[in-house]
């Protein structure tokens, strides 16, 4: 009898450490899913717009890591944001580039979808986007690209009448 009680015991035992195990692992899992993607943002010093953009970001629920250059074409060059794509600031997350106000929901579309890209552009600074609000609103398209072929491609569009 004494050995039945024994064996119950560390049965149980080993089913709670299992229990255990497995929520530890499960909240690793959701604590790990739900991290904030970071975004590693190269701005030039003096521009204000790019600071703007960065807090619509962490709004969002992006967490936003600022670099400044005095070279911002250099770093633009070094991720393939060819001339009719570029904007003001470059950034990162998750080995995608973005380059200019880019809205945050796209962002977050593009890290869902995982679709095999360079990454997101908004050219030029249309007023309205993310950082550029000026009380007027310019239509302007999201495009994407690839390296290997930097024909870019229409990823969202915003349209105001």
């Amino acid at each position: 009898m004494k050995i039945l009680l024994a064996n119950r015991k560390t049965r149980k035992a080993a089913l709670l450490s299992a229990l255990a195990g497995v929520l530890l692992a499960a909240h690793l899992t959701v604590s790990t899913s739900l991290a904030a993607p970071v975004v590693e943002m190269y701005q030039d010093p003096d521009c204000g717009c790019c600071s703007a953009w960065a807090e619509h970001l962490e709004e969002e629920g992006f967490e936003v890591r600022r670099h400044e250059s005095d070279d911002m074409r250099a770093v633009k060059v070094e991720h393939g944001v060819t001339p009719e794509l570029a904007s003001c600031h470059t950034a990162l997350v998750e080995g995608y580039v973005i380059e200019g106000h880019v809205p945050a929901d796209d962002i977050k579309r593009l890290l869902e979808e995982e679709p095999d890209v360079a990454g997101l552009a908004v050219p030029g600074m249309p007023h309205g986007s993310p950082g550029m609000e000026t009380g007027r609103y310019d239509d302007y398209a999201v495009l994407t690209w690839r390296h290997e072929d930097r024909t870019p491609s229409i990823f969202n569009e915003y349209t105001h009448d």
